[in-house]
């Protein structure tokens, strides 16, 4: 009976020290938690994040596209079991109404499929499967996820607990941290445009669960589901917010000279 007592105490003591010190996840430099929440229908959006940066209008329609030979995606997806990100992308990209998504991923092979069976003469002549109607991405985004590992956790983190509880924290925590780099190419030009970083970070206790055995896991399941992921979803939140910042805030480059002409100013290189 003490000894189940001892565990409830440091337990809860465990529990108000990470609310009021720690707050798991953050955003960037923020304590908020990150995921990608709600859903898009047209320009209106529902249960999104309360942060998202929106746009009044549209800047263009979007292409994304993530290289699946880069190192990092691998380590995503091999390493950490993880999805791809562009499904978040593409929700957070219409829940902010600054982008129109358009698609040029897997479903590009559906769409293959319907135009082969209108030119073959399956489908009904009233279909309006014709050429011509797919709408041209004006940017293309382009992510990259920089991973920075799993880290014991230290004694920073629980600067406002101390004695045997602080110790079990600094012992079995863990904490995880990821940066993401988004960039917007203009298509027509191959311009980059906008380019952004975010990061975040999640302080994991699952480790401090196995203290207190089988029976105190349902208390805390909330601190321990798959850290990595949420780490990427918030740091992909975090890009995305400060793209859209810095796209509102746009202001195009110029080169004297012209862009692309071979003369670009200062940095021209003499001719023969």
């Amino acid at each position: 009976m003490l000894k189940l007592f001892v565990k409830s105490f440091i337990l809860g003591a465990v529990m108000v020290g990470l609310t009021g010190c720690i707050g798991g996840m953050q955003l960037g430099a923020s304590s908020a938690k990150t995921t990608a929440t709600g859903s898009a229908s047209g320009s209106n959006a529902e249960g999104d994040r309360a942060d998202l940066e929106k746009c009044d209008e549209t800047l263009g329609t979007l292409a994304i596209h993530e290289d699946p030979n880069a190192e990092w995606y691998k380590i995503l997806r091999h390493d950490y079991k993880l999805q791809p990100v562009t499904p978040v992308l593409r929700l957070f990209a219409q829940q902010s109404n600054c982008f129109v998504i358009v698609e040029r991923g897997v479903a590009m092979q559906n769409m293959a499929q319907e135009r082969a069976l209108s030119q073959s003469g399956e489908l009904r002549t009233t279909s309006n499967m014709g050429k011509g109607q797919m709408v041209a991405a004006d940017f293309t985004l382009t992510p990259e996820i920089l991973f920075s590992g799993v880290t014991g956790g230290g004694a920073a983190e629980v600067g406002g607990l101390i004695g045997s509880i602080a110790s079990l924290i600094v012992g079995n925590s863990t904490k995880t941290e990821s940066s993401a780099i988004l960039t917007l190419i203009e298509n027509r030009s191959g311009v980059q445009v906008v380019a952004a970083e975010g990061s975040a970070k999640n302080v994991d206790y699952g480790g401090l669960i196995s203290l207190f055995g089988g029976s105190t896991k349902a208390e805390v399941a909330g601190y321990s589901n798959t850290p990595e992921g949420k780490t990427v979803v918030a740091a992909a939140t975090d890009a995305f917010n400060n793209l859209i910042k810095a796209a509102k805030n746009y202001k195009a480059q110029t080169v004297k000279g012209g862009l692309g002409t071979g003369k670009s100013g200062k940095l021209s290189v003499q001719q023969n």
